[in-house]
């Protein structure tokens, strides 16, 4: 009786991620995946000739950002601290480039914005 190959879930959405990117439906993916998958998907990565850029994100995750490498070269300009670290700026600037809808981006500065301006 064959063995069946089981593939964790983490590993399935990083390659349905892989694939929406090679058939054009993102330009650029952040996917937050456990640490002990980080071998395995930057060898997927780089067999793949996708460009990539990793986020530490504590001691057992990371932050894989991957996608055309004109927007991965923006990334490695933006992305220089912790994600929660962002200026309202960067994070609408990594939210856009990600896809994300431009409205609740729109939203999202707002809030962030008016937030600094009430702590102040």
């Amino acid at each position: 009786m064959p063995t069946e190959r089981i593939i964790p879930g983490e590993i399935r959405i990083f390659l349905n991620h892989i694939y929406e990117y090679k058939k054009g439906v993102r330009n650029m993916v952040l996917y937050t995946m456990n640490k002990e998958y980080e071998e395995f998907a930057v060898r997927r990565l780089k067999s793949q000739k996708i460009s990539y850029m990793i986020q530490e994100v504590g001691t057992s995750k990371i932050n894989l950002f991957f996608g055309k490498s004109e927007c991965m070269k923006a990334m490695r300009h933006i992305i220089i601290r912790p994600l929660n670290q962002l200026t309202a700026e960067e994070d609408f600037i990594l939210g856009t480039m990600l896809g994300y809808d431009l409205c609740q981006q729109c939203k999202r500065y707002c809030s962030k914005k008016e937030s600094i301006k009430i702590a102040v």
